[in-house]
Parts: structure tokens; C-alpha cells; sequence
């Protein structure tokens, strides 16, 4: 049997054992689980989701938690962005806040206020602003629309929420904050990588290792806001 290493270090490769009654394409997403080493080692570290490594390569490439921040993490379900933000931040210890939002339901996770809701409802910015309970110092996005299969819609419709978390960014980050947004790559990603370069000292483009080979997704990261202060 062929072997492989990765995240979880050298295991061998499984396959499905019976396809009996499956789709083609749910019998190829179990192979893959089944052979991914970061949702061997999430499990091994308790991680909600193999996503938790994506911004974890993220942070460790640029340092962007540290401990007593202010941090938002939108689209947070199931939860793993929001274990490894209070790992770095450790609030409970050092202060600050992990505000964690999604429109699914989500199970607690300690060091950090969870919201149910959705994002884009005109309540959620208010909501958030209280939770933080003051200037936000890092907001996190990994939100993305229901995958329709035709990748130009995707596309348009993950960037107009990421638009979306840009300016609530702005609204609430304190100068020399952060911001990291998902988007799916397309024609009309450069637009908004043009807008965080305006508000940003620097911005930048990252696909983490942990994101799969075949996906589109892309991490914009804006880093030093050039805002004014913001306000609780």
C-alpha cells in the first residue's frame, strides 16, 4: 500500500471500503477525508476542523495573534478558527476578546463569546461592537456562500461577503489592526485586493498549505489599518 506523511505524520493510505449507495462525488469527499493528514491531526489536537491549520499557517507566516486582542472571527462554525484565536490571544488570561459569529449553530468554545446569526442581518455589526466591548485589534473572515457549482456565481457572491467584512473592518479595527478575508480567485478579487492595499499598510495574498490543491479559495490580509480610531 502506498504511504503518506503530512500534518499528522506517516500513515498509511485508507480507502472506502463500499460505495454502495453513495454518490460518485460524497464516495470521493470520504476518500479524501480519510486520507487527509490535517484531519488526522485536527482530531489528534482537538480541532473542530482541519480549517483551524489555515490560519494557524496564516498567523505563523505573519504574526498576527497576539496575547490580549480584540479579535473577530466571522463565519466561525464549527469553530476551529476560533480554538486557535484563543490559543494565541488567551483572553481569559491575558484580557481582550474572541467574538465568534455564525449563522449556523455553533457549540461553545471556551475563552470566546459565540453569536448566533447571520452576518449580513443589520443587527449583526451592533451586536459584535458590544460583544467586543471595545476597538477591535484583528478581524478574521472565513465566510463563504452556499456553494452553487458554477464557479463565476460562487465567486461574486463569497467576494461580496468578504466586501462586506472589509467594511465592518474599517468600522471597528484600532489603527495598526488586521484583517484576513476569504475569497474564491476570479476576475473581480483584484478590486478588492486594490481596496484593502487603500486602507492597509500592507496587504497581502495567501494560500496556506493547508488549503487543498484544487480549491479556488485565496486569503486577502490587510496588515496596519490606516483608519481612524475606532469606537465601541
Amino acid at each position: 500500500m502506498a504511504k503518506t506523511s503530512g500534518a499528522g505524520g506517516r500513515r498509511l493510505k485508507q480507502g472506502v471500503k463500499t460505495a454502495r449507495g453513495r454518490k460518485a462525488s460524497s464516495t470521493r469527499w470520504l476518500q479524501r477525508q480519510l486520507n487527509d493528514p490535517y484531519v488526522h491531526e485536527a482530531r489528534r489536537r482537538g480541532y473542530r476542523s482541519r480549517a483551524a491549520f489555515k490560519l494557524e499557517q496564516i498567523d505563523a507566516k505573519l504574526g498576527l495573534l497576539k496575547p490580549g486582542q480584540r479579535v473577530v472571527d466571522l463565519g466561525a462554525a464549527p469553530g476551529g478558527w476560533t480554538q486557535v484565536a484563543v490559543e494565541k490571544t488567551r483572553p481569559r488570561e491575558k484580557g481582550g476578546a474572541v467574538v465568534a459569529l455564525d449563522r449556523h449553530e455553533m457549540d461553545p468554545v471556551a475563552g470566546a463569546e459565540v453569536l448566533l446569526g447571520d452576518f449580513m442581518a443589520d443587527d449583526a455589526p451592533a451586536r459584535l461592537r458590544a460583544a467586543l466591548g471595545g476597538p477591535a485589534d484583528v478581524v478574521l473572515s472565513d465566510m463563504a456562500a452556499d456553494a452553487t457549482g458554477h464557479a463565476a456565481t460562487d465567486h461574486l457572491r463569497t467576494l461580496a461577503l468578504a466586501e462586506a467584512a472589509l467594511d465592518f473592518a474599517g468600522s471597528v479595527l484600532k489603527p495598526g489592526g488586521a484583517v484576513v478575508l476569504k475569497v474564491l480567485q476570479g476576475a473581480d478579487e483584484p478590486a478588492l485586493f486594490e481596496a484593502i492595499r487603500h486602507r492597509f499598510a500592507t496587504a497581502r495574498r495567501i494560500k496556506p498549505a493547508a488549503s487543498r490543491g484544487d480549491s479556488a479559495e485565496l486569503y486577502l490580509v490587510g496588515l496596519g489599518f490606516e483608519g481612524s480610531a475606532a469606537t465601541s
